[in-house]
């Protein structure tokens, strides 16, 4: 099953900025960006996920932001499966589409270079 773009952001971007208290046009157009460019081209990383985010980068915003944002890691954290998160915190960005649209945003904000990198990788209009 495949959400529609308004979908999307109406279920799952808008609803997850509002709970963590980021929400803007502009936070909203930015993940809807990236998960249309991740969905676009996928074999970058995780081609199961909504956005291009791998384990390493899932380990390493928490480790290296969110651990220094304890509200913030509070609030996605709760978003996160109470078990699962526990066995396999990883699969998370792929299963709880709400959890990954708020690693996202960290890692946008967390790692300005991801941001280019990203931008850089997209595949080139003909």
């Amino acid at each position: 099953m495949e959400l529609t773009s308004r979908e999307l952001r109406e279920t799952i971007i808008r609803p997850t900025l509002v709970y963590l208290g980021k929400y803007s046009d502009a936070a909203e157009n930015i993940l809807a960006a990236i998960a249309r460019l991740h969905h676009q081209n996928p074999r970058a990383t995780n081609s199961e996920a909504l956005y291009p985010i791998d384990a390493y980068l899932h380990q390493k915003v928490w480790d290296q932001h969110l651990a220094f944002a304890p509200d913030l890691a509070s609030r996605i954290r709760g978003l996160a499966s109470q078990r699962e998160f526990l066995n396999n915190p990883h699969s998370e960005l792929t299963t709880n589409l709400c959890y990954a649209t708020a690693i996202a945003w960290s890692v946008y904000l967390a790692y300005p270079q991801v941001r280019t990198r990203t931008i850089n990788a997209a595949p080139a209009k003909a």
